[in-house]
């Protein structure tokens, strides 16, 4: 743990949008002390609860498709959309803030923002998965083309250093003890783990499954000392053999307050699954629950596709397209579940008090703005005791 957690504090100092990645619970402290009343109440669905601009980017389904989704669901919880949005505009606002912008384009993009979600919930844009290349702004759509473009190969030489099928000890991966590996190939007997390493498209049905090697994971900010797996399989024998590495992950209790009434799984990693189904079908189709050591773990293969968005600088005319677009993916995620007279009333609701003018809604200026000012102050505190302990 004290290695983990000087790791931690090192991701965490590096500048404050990472610091706002990896302090989802201050945000959620903020919100329990803030006017909830404020805020707009929407038809209570699956959000990502931690929506910001790293927790998005393009995902592989398992019939080879791409497409722009929400990748992370550890807070998932049936609960207030406003929440995502406030989540994705401070995201967005320490972008503008780390790129030099001026405040006059961080309020031109809160106020697109919410355009582009609205949009989302139009009769016409429901049921929509994969965008067209022209509607995606530059950073995306190279993003995209990357995605695309990648192999096996890359996946291995990324994450494992090689095609060897061993994973490489050292600072990402440490050994695990003979109960840990013992609990990892029985976990990767069950049937259900079968089908999920079976599940693509260019591996047969019935494949043999088994597990080649195993290592703690060190990977992330928020999970680091929790179970993190990396698991490397071989599905299929000879010249049919065909590699893949699993993310196994522990499932914690969300921060996110969920909405009272909502029955959700009582299992964490169920809870994780179902998010991630309702709100992004080509990961969520992916992703499988389990036990391991007592411990809820959700399960995932990691795809050459799956990549998360890298904006740490944007220019003026990127900020404004990128902020229309990724609130349009999370907008999407959250139409999806609503009947037509849900997304009609959450409209009504998101409109309601809103100024004609050229303005972004007061409910979600008002919230970025205070949470631009906690963060950065938070921040700094932090990297202060840091660069004493690290250097006494």
């Amino acid at each position: 743990m004290p290695l983990l957690t000087a790791h931690r504090n090192r991701k965490m100092a590096a500048s404050v949008p990472a610091y706002v990645r990896g302090s989802t619970n201050r945000f959620y402290e903020w919100l329990e002390a803030s006017d909830r009343a404020a805020l707009p109440e929407g038809p209570p669905v699956w959000i990502c609860g931690d929506c910001h601009v790293g927790n998005l980017g393009p995902v592989g389904s398992a019939d080879g498709s791409i497409a722009i989704e929400v990748r992370d669901f550890d807070q998932t919880v049936i609960g207030n959309p406003a929440h995502d949005l406030i989540r994705l505009g401070l995201s967005l606002a320490m972008a503008a803030r780390g790129s030099a912008l001026p405040g006059i384009i961080t309020a031109r993009m809160l106020e697109c923002m919410v355009n582009d979600y609205e949009s989302a919930f139009a009769p016409e844009a429901r049921g929509e998965t994969v965008d067209r290349g022209s509607d995606m702004p530059e950073t995306v759509r190279l993003a995209m083309r990357r995605a695309a473009g990648r192999s096996w190969k890359h996946l291995a030489d990324e994450r494992i250093e090689g095609n060897e099928p061993l994973i490489p000890l050292g600072k990402r991966f440490w050994p695990l003890t003979s109960e840990e590996r013992a609990a990892v190939e029985g976990l990767f007997a069950e049937e259900a783990m079968r089908k999920l390493a079976t599940s693509l498209r260019s591996r047969a049905d019935d494949a043999e499954v088994r597990v080649l090697d195993a290592a703690y994971w060190r990977k992330g900010c928020s999970s680091l000392g929790r179970l993190r797996l990396a698991v490397l399989l071989a599905a299929g024998r000879g010249k049919d053999e065909r590699h893949c590495l699993m993310d196994v992950k522990e499932a914690a209790a969300a921060a996110a307050p969920r909405n009272e009434t909502a029955e959700m799984p009582a299992d964490n990693a169920e809870r994780v699954v179902a998010g991630a189904r309702h709100m992004s079908p080509f990961l969520g189709g992916r992703m499988r629950a389990g036990r391991i050591l007592e411990k809820a773990v959700f399960i995932r293969e990691l795809l050459p596709q799956d990549l998360k968005l890298e904006i740490e600088t944007l220019s003026r005319e990127e900020a404004v397209d990128v902020a229309e677009f990724l609130a349009r993916v999370v907008g999407r995620g959250h139409a999806r579940q609503m009947a037509r007279g849900k997304c009609r009333q959450w409209l009504a609701e998101l409109r309601r008090n809103r100024s004609k003018s050229l303005d972004a809604p007061s409910w979600l200026w008002n919230s970025v703005v205070d949470l631009v000012a906690a963060h950065e102050a938070a921040y700094l505190n932090p990297c202060r005791r840091y660069a004493i302990v690290d250097n006494p």
